[in-house]
């Protein structure tokens, strides 16, 4: 990128610098030492992503809690914030888990003598205190940056 007292000379564009223009092609024909001499630097073009799942752009975060809007005209409605997404993505995400194995709690109604595997009675119980655990750290969360954190769950392996 290239750069004239802070300011960005783009490629491929025509400019001016104290009272002479430039074509478009300039910057690609000279050589640094041509470009110095009317004080064009050569500095690293910075490149910051984002997650767009928690940012408009670099350093913007998107709304964290729910907001209602009202506008001038029509009804008020709630705009969900990105703790609201995530607590319905953590709860998706359970139900996925739990419902292939929901048959192994609904046996027992048609048969009294059927004991499930304890492995999987465990297993169904972690799955349920990890996505309240998660849904409590969601709530919490005052920053971007916190949620996050808070949303990182290592799910409990099927046994």
């Amino acid at each position: 990128m290239f750069k004239h007292n802070d300011t960005v000379i783009p490629l491929d564009t025509p400019f001016t610098i104290d009272g002479t223009s430039y074509p478009a092609n300039w910057l690609r024909l000279t050589s640094l030492a041509e470009k110095q001499a009317v004080g064009i630097e050569e500095v690293a073009d910075v490149t910051t992503t984002y997650d767009d799942r928690f940012y408009w752009g670099v350093g913007n975060p998107k709304q964290l809690n729910d907001e209602t809007i009202t506008p001038e005209h029509g009804y008020s409605y709630v705009q969900k914030g990105l703790k609201s997404q995530w607590v319905a993505q953590i709860n998706d995400t359970a139900w996925k888990l739990l419902t292939p194995t929901d048959y192994m709690d609904s046996r027992k109604t048609h048969d009294e003598t059927y004991v499930a595997p304890q492995a999987w009675l465990d297993w169904r119980a972690t799955i349920r205190t990890q996505a309240k655990t998660a849904k409590t750290s969601i709530q919490a969360v005052t920053t971007v940056e916190e949620l996050i954190s808070a949303i990182q769950i290592n799910w409990a392996e099927t046994p």
